[in-house]
């Protein structure tokens, strides 16, 4: 496995080694010290190409750091998403979403969403072009501002199984969320029936076995696309 390739999200770091579009074991770390967890990663072998995707600022001297730690540093930018034909106002994770789509299900149009801290989803024709995409609070997220925003309702855990009414305080706010959140996926798969319908992110099975509607399911989307950003720089 000669590449490295590193998810920052917002609540946890994802990285894996690869070789080609193989995905080797995956890394995880939460907490403050990711370039020291980064710098533990390559202490012993250093990749050919390092994919450093990142929803959080990382500074310059930072990232000066890690690229001496491999032959070449490609951070994910409005750069390589222009030399994937994608628009610059693309999250990395969003462009790395996308381009593993188009991969998986090439030539057809797919609806992607990615279900962490929060919702975005991504619409692309059948030829691979973004048709545009939105982001929305995601599930915890929910929980969390009903919770900051409000006087009297706590933070309640996610619920294994949520009612179709809430009978009390805890199971209205859980089943709001959860029913919001089903209204939301399925009015979008509605506006475009004929779209691949495909779930990533840390909630997407939770909504996957609750929908009706074909869903494939793929949990490590990100990184996929990040394994094919690495073999184009190669």
């Amino acid at each position: 496995m000669v590449n490295l390739i590193i998810d920052i999200g917002n609540t946890a770091l994802k990285a894996c080694w690869t070789s080609g579009i193989t995905l080797g074991k995956i890394f995880r770390y939460q907490g403050e010290g990711i370039v020291d967890f980064i710098m533990s990663l390559t202490s012993r072998e250093k990749p050919e190409i390092m994919v450093l995707c990142s929803v959080r600022n990382i500074s310059a001297q930072s990232l000066k750091k890690i690229a001496g730690r491999c032959e070449r540093l490609v951070v994910v930018d409005e750069e390589v998403s222009a030399r994937f034909g994608l628009p610059s106002s693309l999250s990395p994770d969003r462009t790395a979403s996308i381009i593993a789509s188009r991969f998986l299900f090439k030539n057809r149009s797919c609806s992607i969403f990615d279900l962490g801290t929060v919702i975005t989803v991504d619409f692309l024709d059948g030829e691979g072009n973004h048709k545009g995409g939105n982001i929305s609070p995601g599930f915890r997220t929910r929980f969390r501002s009903v919770n900051r925003y409000t006087r009297n309702i706590p933070l309640f855990d996610i619920p294994d199984e949520t009612l179709e009414t809430g009978t009390d305080i805890a199971t209205s706010v859980s089943s709001g969320i959860v029913s919001g959140i089903m209204f939301e996926l399925e009015g979008y798969m509605s506006n475009y029936p004929e779209n691949i319908n495909v779930f990533t992110g840390g909630d997407a099975i939770y909504f996957a076995k609750r929908m009706k509607n074909s869903i494939f399911v793929v949990c490590n989307l990100v990184l996929m696309g990040l394994a094919l950003i690495a073999v184009e720089y190669d």
